[in-house]
């Protein structure tokens, strides 16, 4: 009598890779670098709205804190097109998802953390890109700020916007792809004007509605060292609350979407 050893064939799984994919991140740089309607939304409008209104005679002679009011223009529109860049760069996920290259990616070993880094960094990157071409054209066109208000502005304009990358993500995963950005751009120019980054809003029931308007935070905290001002705590709290609220909401429907590979 004998007997026949049975064994189970062994279940190979694909190693997980690192967060960090710098050939991912490449090609994704590579991809919103093709994305004509994307270059002009972050490098080409903010400039332009700049030269528009901040340009006037009179804003060259007329102070700000530590500038003059073509530098608070300046800063203001840095702020908006690094907006701009994050919210494009988190929302390119609505037209992957269409077009089935999320549901690839899920096939692979690559980690979901890694391609959310990869999003915000690649957005990060672009909106670096428009901070530095609005302020080089704002210095050229007469704005005066010191040296330190123009560093720390910048700084501050370029990694607050990731909250707007968190916020593109977000909306990626619930509008369509087709219209994705023909929605969020007007969307991101009216939470501009109600969140006083276009318009100063210096009180009654307009300034008490601005606090809770995600563009308020940030754009309170950007002009704060050319204004030689502290923030207001609002400032903080809209900045934390917003960005907690569009993080949760994309690792939400994130989770939602890659349940369903």
């Amino acid at each position: 009598m004998t007997t026949t050893a049975t064994t189970t064939p062994a279940v190979r799984t694909a190693p997980r890779t690192s967060l960090w994919q710098p050939v991912y991140l490449r090609t994704e740089l590579r991809r919103l670098a093709r994305n004509r309607r994307t270059v002009i939304f972050t490098l080409v409008m903010p400039p332009v709205f700049f030269l528009l209104f901040g340009t006037q005679s009179a804003y060259g002679t007329q102070s700000v804190g530590n500038g003059n009011v073509t530098a608070y223009v300046m800063i203001s529109m840095a702020l908006y097109g690094a907006m701009l860049a994050t919210t494009a760069g988190g929302a390119g996920v609505s037209i992957e998802r269409a077009q089935g290259w999320s549901r690839q990616l899920r096939l692979t070993p690559l980690r979901p953390a890694a391609y959310v880094l990869t999003k915000v960094v690649s957005a990060l990157v672009f909106a670096l890109a428009s901070v530095v071409v609005t302020c080089a054209v704002g210095l050229v066109s007469g704005a005066h700020l010191s040296t330190r208000a123009l560093v720390l502005g910048a700084l501050i304009a370029w990694v607050g916007s990731a909250v707007f990358a968190a916020f593109g993500l977000f909306m990626g995963y619930v509008l369509p792809a087709e219209n994705v950005m023909q929605i969020l751009g007007p969307v991101l120019a009216l939470m501009a004007f109600a969140g006083g980054l276009f318009v100063p809003i210096d009180g009654g029931v307009f300034a008490t509605i601005a606090k809770f308007i995600p563009t308020y935070g940030l754009a309170e905290l950007t002009r704060a060292p050319l204004l030689g001002t502290a923030p207001n705590v609002w400032a903080y709290v809209n900045v934390l609350g917003w960005g907690l609220v569009f993080v949760v909401g994309a690792a939400r429907r994130f989770r939602r979407d890659t349940a369903r590979v």
